[in-house]
């Protein structure tokens, strides 16, 4: 069988060929929709697509993005030494788009805002607009050099791909697209880099099957090695991974990334009307599910052909993020273009992330730091906003040397969406929510949170959590051929640290063996949860109750789908409301009758509401 082999292919001619032709249909979106906006390309147009795009590619693009190369390479590799309870994830995505199109989105949308961070200026101050606007630049800048690093790292230790010649050859192709063709170059290359990446999954899995005989041996097998272990939970907050620690931890720290980074916000309110936008979240729902099936289905597949033979215990591998790469070219190394097609499925993950990071923070930096202090043109701002998606492009490509210092590729950017994520919710939950929350409590909160979430999070980084709550589950190499070492071995999940164990042992204080032994899904909610407390008890001290607050930047009941279907039936059997107020502006796209005219986009009709309560 071919887990027993020492040696496994390197790249053809063939792969190179497949390889290569996926960077140029992804150059030449962008060229397309550079020569196709000729001489007319606004801003707005650059930066939202003149706000036309429909639901389908934009809910492909934002699964695409999510699903960058550290879930192509990571999470089979995290299935593989952890198990299958990866898959929980799932109901942690249903909550998330829930909230973010029923919560987030609408008040997004009706304030017709580009950068997200407006919101904040526009309910706190310009403090709490800038503050915001640095955090996130710094935690993308950071997720970005990741996501460009770890695949080519692991990609180049196993194949024999050049490091460094495919690392800024991917980084400056996705710069040129970003650059030329702006977001509609960025929405249109992720539908394409979708396709490729569930195909190079696909591969992997069909060619499993095969060598396996059926999926049932497959699942068997995972049975009996303890990979199919979904339902653990155990309440302890110190286990990195239970029911628990996915479903409120996750959920916390996706709606960060969906309900309030630019990066995803940007595409969903580039949408033509109000149900698109929130269509585009529901079906990339159903693609956040496809994605994560596929993973752990790859994960377990990989497990089932090494469960015997461990190419990490053997030292075949060096880290964890090696293993689908290590897969990939043993059982596929013998047709020709397939490891060609799974390397250009992992690069696809990181142009499409990449390519919306470039463009998100472009329209952040134009937004909330160029235009409040010029008066530019809209043509000119958008010959910025190209500079500056070129300058974004460089610096990810110089970031992506720092971040071989960054261990574990799935939980290192994990944690830093945790580290700055939690507390940036926080801050617009305090918003959005609560009347009486004023700048000095929603800054004091976010200050305070952010250091607390940073705290533990280098602690977590410094002193490794150990085995017992990390739990991985055993590996065998009883079955190798040439076997000379241990033949069970569990591997420490998180490789975040090269401090000797036996030293680390004898000199680890108590605080990290418990609050940064914590998981890293729980940074989240502990910074949102401090932001919130804190805010708000700050706020009532200094007068938050003497707060007027315009009506259209808090969440209403309004907003819900369910509360817009209710009152158009009544609206319609009581006939008290003309047609004209029911059909929403003419250019908002095509209306959808269970949306009130209010929602689509058209705010000057509410702008003489000033309240301090809602609902």
């Amino acid at each position: 069988m071919s887990t027993h082999h020492t040696t496994v292919g390197a790249f053809t001619v063939w792969d190179y060929v497949v390889f290569v032709i996926m960077l140029l249909v992804s150059a030449s979106i962008g060229v397309y929709h550079a020569i196709k906006a000729r001489g007319q390309q606004s801003n707005s147009q650059f930066l939202l697509g003149d706000r036309q795009l429909r639901a389908l590619p934009v809910a492909m693009s934002l699964t695409a993005s999510f699903m960058s190369a550290v879930t192509v390479i990571g999470t089979p590799a995290e299935v593989y030494q952890f198990g299958a309870m990866f898959l929980i994830f799932c109901i942690s995505y249903a909550i998330v788009t829930i909230v973010s199109a029923e919560f987030f989105l609408p008040v997004f949308y009706r304030l017709n805002i580009t950068s997200t961070y407006e919101y904040l200026d526009m309910r706190f101050n310009k403090l709490a607009r800038y503050t915001g606007t640095i955090f996130y630049i710094i935690q993308t800048v950071l997720y970005t050099g990741i996501v460009i690093y770890a695949p080519a790292l692991a990609l180049n230790q196993v194949t024999g791909l050049d490091l460094w010649g495919v690392l800024v050859a991917t980084g400056l192709v996705c710069t040129f697209y970003c650059t030329l063709g702006g977001l509609k170059a960025v929405v249109w290359t992720d539908v394409f880099q979708m396709g490729i990446m569930i195909s190079g999954f696909l591969a992997v899995i069909i060619r499993g099957v095969v060598i396996q005989g059926s999926f049932e041996r497959i699942w068997n097998i995972s049975y009996h090695g303890g990979r199919l272990n979904f339902w653990d939970f155990d309440p302890n907050p110190l286990r990195r991974h239970s029911f628990w620690t996915i479903v409120v931890g996750g959920s916390f720290m996706w709606t960060a990334i969906y309900g309030i980074n630019q990066s995803q916000v940007q595409r969903y309110i580039a949408c033509k009307n109000l149900f698109e936008a929130k269509l585009s979240l529901y079906l990339n729902l159903v693609g956040l599910w496809i994605t994560a099936f596929c993973a752990v289905f790859t994960g377990l597949t990989m497990y089932s052909i090494y469960h015997q033979c461990d190419p990490l215990t053997q030292k075949k591998i060096r880290a964890p993020d090696q293993l689908l790469p290590y897969l990939v070219m043993d059982i596929l190394r013998d047709y020709p273009g397939v490891p060609g097609l799974f390397v250009a499925a992992a690069y696809s993950g990181t142009l499409s992330t990449v390519s919306s990071s470039i463009n998100a923070l472009a329209a952040v930096t134009v937004e909330d730091v160029i235009k409040p202090f010029t008066s530019l043109s809209e043509q000119k701002l958008a010959w910025v906003t190209k500079g500056l998606s070129l300058m974004f492009g460089i610096i990810c490509i110089g970031m992506a040397a720092l971040s071989s210092l960054m261990g574990s590729v799935l939980q290192a950017a994990l944690t830093i969406f945790g580290i700055v994520g939690g507390p940036l919710l926080g801050l617009f939950l305090l918003g959005m929510i609560f009347p009486c929350a004023s700048s000095i409590g929603a800054l004091s909160g976010l200050a305070v949170s952010f250091i607390l979430t940073l705290w533990i999070g280098i602690g977590g980084q410094v002193y490794q959590p150990l085995p017992d709550q990390t739990r991985p589950l055993v590996l065998n190499t009883a079955g190798c051929f040439f076997n000379t070492t241990d033949t069970t071995q569990p591997v420490t999940g998180s490789p975040w640290t090269t401090i000797n164990q036996t030293t680390e042992m004898t000199s680890r204080p108590v605080i990290a063996d418990t609050l940064y032994s914590i998981s890293y899904l729980y940074l989240s909610p502990i910074g949102t949860m401090t932001v919130l407390v804190l805010g708000l008890i700050i706020s009532l001290l200094t007068g938050g109750k003497r707060n007027t607050v315009d009506v259209k930047l808090l969440f209403t009941y309004r907003d819900m789908l369910c509360h817009t279907y209710l009152a158009n039936r009544s609206v319609h059997s009581q006939k008290t409301i003309t047609k004209d107020e029911l059909e929403g502006p003419a250019d908002t796209g095509k209306v959808n009758p269970t949306f009130t005219e209010q929602e689509l986009n058209n705010p000057e009709k509410q702008d003489h509401i000033i309240s301090t309560t809602y609902l």
